[in-house]
């Protein structure tokens, strides 16, 4: 248990820097926070026991259900578990990388752009409280669904028009309608990651202040333990 500190320390202090990838020691930090409180439920034989040792035992219950739940803040705002952190402007970048590669079959459809923007500025807006982003992100797969639907009727509408001022032949017509929807769908993907990423990094930073304080009193619990059980 008291190797789980070599992890933040490692983050911390300029000399450990160097002590390999932090990749490589937040596995083995997760590794730790599972094996060292199974192995204190062993000690406990898997029981209750006086008071002082089940404060101890309960606040690593504590601290080990709050790094389950940091995990999950933090694979949602890294690309995989142990890959590098993910960024807004990454996603961002995505979404402008396939406004170009479309451009062509979203310019015969107005209106398109302009929504798909407001959009985008209505689900990244940072001026909600965290309530209200988590109620926003709870409904977001509906709005993502219902602009979705209205915007590739109105690219379907606009292409068809075009192909017929154009005298596109059907072939033409489909493949740019197939085009502007394939690419409407993945704005609207990374807009929607890019909403969940932004709260749950707020999340993760409001879970940093937590986890802290509960490993300092699982530390302190631990020290009167051994303390009570050695003068008792």
């Amino acid at each position: 248990m008291l190797l789980l500190l070599l992890y933040p320390l490692r983050k911390k202090f300029k000399p450990l820097r160097q002590w390999g990838r932090v990749a490589h020691w937040f596995r083995i930090h997760m590794l730790l926070g599972i094996l060292g409180p199974l192995a204190v439920l062993f000690h406990a034989n898997f029981k209750l026991g006086s008071l002082n040792s089940n404060v101890a035992l309960f606040a690593m219950l504590l601290v080990v259900a709050s790094g389950l739940v940091g995990r999950y803040f933090y694979a949602k705002i890294h690309h995989g578990l142990y890959g590098r952190k993910a960024t807004l402007q990454e996603l961002r970048g995505d979404a402008e990388v396939l406004a170009d590669a479309h451009s062509t079959d979203l310019g015969d459809a107005p209106g398109i752009f302009e929504r798909l923007q407001t959009f985008e500025t209505s689900a990244l807006s940072a001026h909600r409280g965290l309530f209200a982003s988590a109620w926003f992100l709870l409904t977001l797969g509906v709005r993502v669904r219902w602009v979705r639907f209205g915007l590739l009727r109105a690219a379907a509408s606009g292409l068809r028009h075009a192909a017929r001022q154009h005298n596109w032949d059907s072939r033409t017509r489909n493949r740019r309608i197939k085009g502007a929807h394939r690419y409407i769908r993945r704005y609207l993907a990374n807009v929607r990651k890019a909403a969940e990423f932004s709260f749950y990094e707020r999340l993760f930073g409001l879970w940093h202040i937590l986890h802290l304080p509960l490993f300092i009193l699982l530390v302190l619990a631990t020290i009167a333990h051994v303390i009570a059980v050695h003068l008792y």
